[in-house]
């Protein structure tokens, strides 16, 4: 195997990894917290209800498109500022996300590890869908 062939994997497990802790997030905000206490969160914070449906729909549809490689680099983009406003959010509480309230470091590492996922791509192993121009092209032939 060469160093591209282990680039390829490695972002595949970044993409896997990083979609699964999305969905896991997005889930705890469904069935433990709830929608209504996630919007109570936000609402405590500030933040507009309509942002707290925004980020569970973020965080589980997001999750699944990565975990199956669907158009990683704009879904790893737009989960990006939900994981910077994390992070402003859990400043307060100190640099160690075990603290009460959680710290920022986690949020912080996650948004720079979505970063790096929109710069590497789907890796292998992804479920692409056709480009856009590739599918019009097919539909005008």
């Amino acid at each position: 195997m060469n160093d591209t062939q282990l680039t390829a994997y490695a972002a595949t497990l970044l993409r896997i990894s990083l979609g699964t802790l999305a969905l896991a997030h997005g889930l705890l905000k469904i069935f433990v917290f709830t929608p209504a206490g996630t919007v109570g969160f936000f609402a405590s914070l500030g933040l507009p209800a309509a942002l707290a449906y925004a980020t569970i729909g973020i965080e589980v549809v997001g999750g699944i498109a990565l975990i199956a490689g669907v158009k990683t680099r704009y879904v790893s983009l737009a989960m990006i500022p939900i994981l910077l406003g994390a992070t402003v959010v859990h400043s307060s509480a100190g640099w160690v996300f075990s603290n009460q309230g959680g710290g920022w470091e986690f949020p912080a590492f996650w948004a720079v590890a979505l970063a790096v996922q929109a710069m590497l791509g789907d890796g292998a192993l992804a479920l692409r869908l056709p480009a856009r121009k590739q599918r019009l092209a097919r539909t005008a032939a």
